[in-house]
C-alpha cells in the first residue's frame, strides 16, 4: 500500500463518526468565499483598515464555523441543522420557480389572499370579479 492510500485510510479512521460536509457547509463554504472577494473589492476601493479587520474577523468566524460543523461528533444536531437549512432553502427556490411559472402564464390571473395567503387562480379577461378564496372563504375583490 502507497504513502497517498495510508493517508487515505487514516484520513477515513478520523473521520469516522463525525458529521463532515453536507449542505449548509457547502453553502456556508460558498459564503466564505462571497465574503473573501467581498474583502478583496473593498480593499482596493476602500483604504480603511476597519473593512479590511471585519471581513477579516467574519472569515475566521466563518471558517472556524465550517471546520466545527464538519469535524462535530453530535452529529444528530448537525442533522438537524442541515435539515432546516434544506428545508429553508428548498422552500425559497419553489417559491421562485412557482412565481416564475406564474409570470409566464398569459391565459390566468392570479390573487392572494390577504387572509390566508393562498394564490387563487382566474381567467383572464372576465372584468371585474369577486372570488372566494377556496382555504378560508374570504372574498377578494379584482380586475381580471
Amino acid at each position: 500500500m502507497n504513502f497517498l492510500h495510508r493517508v487515505g485510510n487514516s484520513l477515513a479512521r478520523f473521520m469516522y463518526g463525525r458529521n463532515g460536509v453536507d449542505q449548509l457547509n457547502m453553502a456556508l463554504l460558498v459564503g466564505y468565499l462571497l465574503l473573501c472577494v467581498v474583502r478583496a473589492v473593498l480593499s482596493a476601493l476602500v483604504h480603511s483598515g476597519l473593512v479590511r479587520t471585519i471581513c477579516d474577523v467574519l472569515l475566521l468566524a466563518l471558517a472556524i464555523l465550517i471546520f466545527w460543523r464538519m469535524l462535530s461528533r453530535d452529529v444528530y444536531r448537525r442533522q438537524c441543522e442541515n435539515r432546516k437549512w434544506v428545508e429553508f432553502w428548498g422552500g425559497l427556490k419553489s417559491r421562485r420557480s412557482a412565481a416564475r411559472a406564474r409570470h409566464a402564464d398569459k391565459e390566468h390571473k392570479y390573487f392572494k389572499c390577504r387572509n390566508c395567503k393562498a394564490i387563487c387562480r382566474v381567467p383572464v379577461g372576465k372584468g371585474k370579479i369577486v372570488i372566494t378564496c377556496p382555504k378560508c372563504g374570504q372574498e377578494i375583490h379584482g380586475r381580471s
